[in-house]
């Protein structure tokens, strides 16, 4: 196995800088790097995310003690996630083909100490389905809101004209030829025509959960409980 320093020059302290910590984008390392970086990561008494896992990455991870994997995000926690809670977030999705990208937000905010509302295939193919979502919203006083929708893209900004907290849209490589990928989506959202919507780049679920816990930061801050 090769030296650390030959392969990573890690950010240790970007947690305490920064307020997000160094996540490990697995995607295109091989597993004798991808589980050195971990170790080191271990060994410095840090912990991390380790995103966009392969089913290699993922089998090899699963025999480490002290990492826990979730495979439908292809994300995985080493270490500890943060104890104290500091804010909470709903997570909706369009459809069910969009519950991966959904996950990497889920279990980053998690990671980062905020309390996650899950609320999958709730599209505006049947729009009655966001009735229950909004409600409880509104009802349990959450800081932020990330809605992943492949397709036209339509439902972050349905949700940014019912609720009074920032939406954080994330569009998906989900659809048909036309949606080339994910673009027509994020053009669609960056054309939102409700106000108070954010768009982080398609499939960046682990983005749009860093924007959230920022926004919980922000407000758990001024609360003086830092």
């Amino acid at each position: 196995m090769r030296r650390i320093d030959e392969i990573a020059n890690l950010d240790l302290e970007r947690y305490e800088r920064a307020g997000k910590p160094e996540a490990i984008f697995a995607e295109r390392k091989n597993v004798e790097d991808l589980i050195a970086i971990i170790k080191e990561i271990q060994k410095e008494g840090k912990s991390t995310l380790v995103t966009r896992l392969n089913d290699e990455q993922i089998e090899a991870l699963k025999g480490i003690e002290g990492v826990e994997v979730n495979k439908r995000g292809r994300i995985a926690v080493v270490g500890k996630k943060r104890s104290e809670v500091i804010g909470r977030v709903a997570v909706l999705t369009a459809g069910t083909s969009d519950i991966p990208v959904a996950e990497e937000a889920a279990v980053t905010a998690e990671f980062l100490g905020l309390d996650v509302l899950r609320f999958y295939d709730v599209g505006v193919a049947g729009l009655h389905r966001i009735v229950e979502p909004v409600k409880r919203i509104r009802d349990e006083k959450v800081d932020s809101v990330i809605v992943v929708a492949g397709m036209e893209g339509a439902l972050p900004s349905v949700i940014a004209g019912l609720v009074d907290v920032p939406v954080i849209a994330v569009p998906t490589s989900v659809g048909y030829g036309v949606n080339l990928g994910g673009i027509s989506t994020l053009f669609a959202m960056l054309q939102s025509c409700s106000s108070g919507v954010a768009v982080v780049n398609i499939d960046n679920g682990f983005g749009a959960a860093i924007f959230a816990s920022l926004i919980s930061r922000v407000k758990w801050k001024s609360s003086g409980k830092d």
